[in-house]
């Protein structure tokens, strides 16, 4: 049994943390509180399939400061180990290593099997092909005694009479080379050519001996919880092969304004943070590459987008300025570099372009899914929302655009839930509750049957219900709301604990108790709350963009992301995440952001398009609008206290509107707004 003084543990990405004496196994600690942790060999040291990482800092958004002399000392399992297989630096094995004080541990993707679920993949949608980069097939003329011209220049000579290559620049790793290149070819080689923009000046970036008939690109989402990457032929347009894990930046801070913080706190979190991003994106890389059949040396441009933060951190730029009025970007324009530049390891001369930033807290993610979803294009006017720990919210149609930002929190990725966790197997995501009995059903990533369905019991033995995750927090929420368990304020009614075991008391609160088994899940008061206000700030952000287009509905809405991607958008109306629209229009895009990458990489003309939308945007500020504390107030209500929802009710009965005796408490608090 723990107790107070005991030490804190918190493990990432999944976010479990709790109190364990000094001298329990990392590992016993892990299976505990449900972290997955694989152990073949049963704790003998031997399997090495136990590994983790601890992390050393402050984490004060935790009250966690970490040490490796929290933990025991290398033991003699392993260092055998060590010697006889391979351990790297920093790696310890869990069921060897004790606690011995407060520790914030990372369980690497490298060697978790049921890591997240990382649910990203490219969509299908043609694209006209315009890349950056060319392929040039030229026959060079040998030397001549009589014509003193040196290789590079008769190459370049041949690149402007075949391909029409003016003042063409030559990349410096490429000096060297030329000649070897050239006459191991016999003076017949393909030159990659990047040009970003028709009237820019032309770079040759790559040289290779004979008829190259391939090169490959990237198109990477860097998202505050996860990273998704596509490698895409640039000369075919197919996608190769998309994968994703999750942002180790995740043990600095879970919001955007905790790794702020951590770089504000620490003289070197800034550059840890961006070292941390840019080596699991260099090991994507090799993961895609390895999945597709590619040497990464033919990588020859990448497009990269993400929030301000994320983009900043990437760039190497202190993101400090956006911890505070008036969120300066250090730049907000798209950006050109050379990915050796940002310390990605590709061909040398692999170009990065990262698309522009809407602003201080609309960023080139926002800008991706824009272009991808053609708000800027639409007759109708159209709302698109990326939920993440900060949401961002566009809002127009080819007559004006407008954008914001919303701070939600990470409360709907499962954060500042008691039983939250993020979306990996065992999580529950799909939740119905009868009105009648009250009794619950629910379904669980990894298990196919739902929980009252034959097979679940079997199957939950071997894969273990472990929390619940946002999209299993949205419906739960709205299945309480539906049924008459929470009033619209957000209370949830005590009453009903005569009627039924799922309602228990706690303190002077009530839970609804989903799961009555091993882990123990149930919805309490405070996680009611930390929802409410979520979608409160998501909504007061919708609505202020509404009063900018002076309109009282939406024609469209698009859900972006990973998470709107597994958001039912009835469930989302119900809670008042999002305004009332007919429902056959509010869809789901995935990966918009992503796709807007992709666009960018496959096409050049599509930067040309969104650097001009984005420069037409209007930006509003949420945090300096009269009018947001009402909205957000009106917003704690399901679905809303005084926005009506006609279309909504045309699809479900929702329940007559009633004032609960603790109501005033739910619109009464606001969530401090995190910048």
């Amino acid at each position: 049994m723990s107790n107070a003084s005991d030490p804190l543990v918190l493990f990432m990405p999944s976010g479990k943390r709790g109190r364990f004496a000094k001298g329990t196994a990392v590992l016993e600690a892990a299976r505990e509180l449900g972290v997955y942790v694989e152990s073949v060999c049963g704790g003998r040291g031997i399997c090495g399939r136990c590994q983790i990482d601890v992390q050393e800092g402050q984490f004060a958004k935790h009250g966690i400061t970490s040490s490796l002399d929290h933990i025991s000392p290398f033991s003699p399992k392993e260092a055998r180990y060590k010697q006889l297989r391979d351990l790297k630096d920093g790696r310890r094995l869990s069921c060897s290593a004790m606690i011995e004080g407060d520790l914030v541990i990372d369980v690497p993707q490298d060697v978790a099997v049921n890591a997240q679920v990382v649910r990203k993949a490219a969509d299908e949608r043609i694209i006209e092909r315009n890349p950056a980069v060319h392929m040039c097939y030229v026959e060079v003329d040998e030397p001549d005694m009589e014509k003193p011209l040196g290789d590079l220049d008769r190459l370049k000579a041949m690149l402007h009479r075949d391909w029409g290559f003016e003042n063409l620049e030559v990349d410096a790793h490429l000096l060297p080379r030329v000649q070897s290149i050239l006459r191991k070819g016999e003076w017949k080689v393909t030159a990659a050519v990047w040009r970003d923009d028709e009237a820019g000046r032309p770079h040759l970036i790559a040289l290779y001996p004979g008829l190259k008939n391939e090169a490959y690109g990237i198109a990477c989402d860097i998202g505050s919880t996860t990273i998704a990457m596509h490698l895409s032929s640039l000369l075919s347009n197919r996608t190769v092969a998309s994968a994703g894990a999750s942002n180790p930046q995740i043990r600095f801070g879970e919001d955007l304004m905790s790794r702020v913080s951590y770089v504000m706190m620490n003289p070197d979190g800034r550059e840890g943070m961006t070292k941390a991003v840019r080596e699991a994106i260099n090991e994507l890389i090799g993961k895609v590459c390895a999945d597709g059949g590619v040497d990464r040396a033919d990588i020859l441009d990448c497009v990269f987008v993400g929030n301000p933060i994320m983009h900043h951190l990437f760039l190497g730029i202190d993101p400090t300025e956006l911890g505070g009025a008036p969120f300066a970007l250090a730049v907000s324009g798209a950006v050109h570099v050379k990915a050796s530049e940002i310390d990605l390891v590709m061909n040398a001369g692999t170009r990065v372009y990262t698309l522009p930033c809407i602003a201080g807290h609309v960023g080139a993610d926002a800008a991706g899914a824009t272009l991808s979803e053609g708000v800027h294009r639409q007759d109708e006017m159209m709302l698109m929302v990326d939920i993440g720990t900060n949401a961002e919210i566009v809002l127009g149609n080819s007559t004006r655009t407008v954008a914001a930002s919303s701070p939600t929190g990470p409360a709907f990725e499962g954060a500042e839930i008691s039983c939250g966790q993020r979306a990996a197997p065992g999580a529950i995501e799909r939740v119905r509750i009868d009105p009648a009995t009250l009794e619950p059903r629910f379904r669980v990533i990894g298990i196919e049957p739902w929980s009252d369905e034959p097979g679940f019991e079997e199957a939950a033995a071997k894969v273990k219900v472990t929390g619940i995750c946002g999209s299993g927090i949205i419906e739960v929420i709205a299945e309480m709301f539906l049924a008459g368990i929470i009033s619209e304020d957000g209370v949830v009614d005590g009453s009903l604990a005569a009627r039924s075991t799922r309602i228990e008391a706690n303190g002077r609160t009530f839970s609804y108790v989903l799961q009555d088994g091993a882990p123990r899940i149930a919805i309490t008061q405070n996680d009611v709350r930390a929802i409410q206000l979520a979608k409160a700030a998501l909504y007061a952000g919708v609505k202020l963009l509404m009063d900018k287009q002076e309109v009282e509905k939406v024609d469209r809405i698009s859900l972006a992301g990973a998470f709107g991607t597994f958001i039912d958008p009835k469930y989302a109306m119900v809670l008042g995440l999002i305004p009332d629209c007919d429902l056959d229009k509010v869809k789901a895009v995935g990966n918009a952001a992503g796709a807007g990458a992709r666009m960018c990489l496959l096409n050049r003309g599509y930067r040309r398009e969104i650097e001009e939308t984005v420069s037409k945007i209007i930006k509003i500020e949420t945090a300096l609008e009269s009018k947001f504390q009402g909205y957000f107030v009106d917003a704690m209500a399901m679905p809303n206290k005084t926005d009506p929802f006609p279309e909504l009710s045309r699809a479900v009965t929702l329940p007559e509107k009633s004032q609960s005796s603790d109501g005033g408490e739910a619109g009464g608090r606001r969530r401090r707004r995190a910048r």
